[in-house]
C-alpha cells in the first residue's frame, strides 16, 4: 500500500510546487532581455549523455515516438504561455487558468504512461520520459522567449525618442 501512495504524494507536490512558483511569478516582471527564460534548456542538456548508456536498448521507433509525443505535449504549453506590457511599463507573465490545466494534464499522462509502460527496463522507461520532457520543454521555452522579445521589442519602440 504505501509503495503505491509515495509516488502519489510526490506527484502532488510537485504539482502545488510548478504552480505555486508559476503564481507567484506572474506577480513579478520579467528582467533582463529575456534570456533566463532559456537557462532550463542548459540543465536539460546534460541528460542527453544518458543516451550514451550502453545498457540502453532503445530503438528509433521509440526515440522518434517520444520526442513526437513531447512535442505535441508542448502545444497546450505554447499556448497557454504569454505575456503582457502592465502600466508600469514592466512586461509580465499572463496568469493562465489554461496553464495550471495544461501542467495537470501533463502529469496526469506521465502518471498514465508510467502505468501503461511498467513492462519496460526502468532506465530505459526514464530516458523515454527525459525525451519526451526534452520535446516538450525546448520548444515551450524558445517559443515564450520569442514571444517575449516580441513584447519587448514592442516596449521599445514605444518608448518616447
Amino acid at each position: 500500500m504505501q509503495s503505491t501512495a509515495f509516488p502519489v504524494i510526490l506527484v502532488i507536490v510537485i504539482i502545488a510546487l510548478v504552480l505555486w512558483r508559476r503564481m507567484r511569478a506572474a506577480a513579478k516582471p520579467v528582467k533582463g532581455s529575456g534570456y533566463r527564460l532559456l537557462l532550463p534548456l542548459l540543465f536539460l542538456g546534460f541528460g542527453i549523455f544518458g543516451l550514451l548508456n550502453p545498457e540502453l536498448h532503445l530503438t528509433v521507433k521509440e526515440v522518434t515516438l517520444s520526442l513526437l509525443f513531447g512535442l505535441i505535449l508542448s502545444v497546450p504549453m505554447i499556448m497557454t504561455t504569454n505575456y503582457e506590457l502592465r502600466e508600469d511599463g514592466q512586461i509580465y507573465p499572463k496568469k493562465s487558468k489554461a496553464f495550471i490545466f495544461a501542467v495537470v494534464g501533463l502529469i496526469v499522462i506521465r502518471l498514465a504512461l508510467r502505468s501503461y509502460l511498467s513492462g519496460l527496463d526502468p532506465a530505459e522507461l526514464g530516458m523515454l520520459f527525459y525525451l519526451i520532457a526534452v520535446a516538450y520543454v525546448v520548444p515551450w521555452r524558445i517559443v515564450s522567449f520569442v514571444k517575449y522579445r516580441k513584447l519587448l521589442a514592442q516596449q521599445g519602440s514605444a518608448l518616447p525618442q
